[in-house]
C-alpha cells in the first residue's frame, strides 16, 4: 500500500498537490540544468518514499516537502535575474542572430568584450 493510497480525504490530495506544486516551480528555473535537476529530485524523493505508511512520517515528509518548496520558489526569483541564453538542448534560436530569409547569419558571440 503507498503513501497515497493509505490516507484518505485532505492528507491524499495534500501529498498530490505538494508534488504538482514542486514540478510547476522546478519548471520556473531559467537554466535548464537546474530545472531538470529539480525535476529529477522531486520525482525521485516521491518514488523513494512511495510505500511510507506511518501517517506521522508522511506528515513529516509533507512538511520537509513544503520547506523545500519555499527554498525552490526564492531560488527560482534568484535563477530570474541571471537569464542566460538557452542551450542547444533546450531547442529554438536564442542567442543567435538570423538573416533575412531566416537562415542562420551568425551567432551571438559569449564572453567578455
Amino acid at each position: 500500500m503507498s503513501a497515497i493510497t493509505a490516507l484518505k480525504g485532505d492528507s491524499a490530495q495534500q501529498v498530490r498537490s505538494l508534488y504538482r506544486q514542486l514540478l510547476r516551480q522546478g519548471n520556473q528555473f531559467a537554466a535548464y540544468n537546474f530545472r531538470e535537476y529539480a525535476k529529477r529530485r522531486t520525482r525521485d524523493a516521491f518514488r523513494e518514499n512511495k510505500d511510507v505508511e506511518d501517517p506521522r512520517r508522511i506528515q513529516e515528509l509533507v512538511q520537509k516537502g513544503l520547506k523545500e518548496l519555499q527554498v525552490m520558489k526564492r531560488q527560482t526569483v534568484v535563477s530570474q535575474f541571471y537569464q542566460l541564453d538557452r542551450l542547444v538542448v533546450e531547442g529554438g534560436l536564442s542567442g543567435k542572430q538570423t538573416g533575412t530569409k531566416g537562415d542562420l547569419a551568425r551567432q551571438k558571440e559569449t564572453g567578455f568584450d
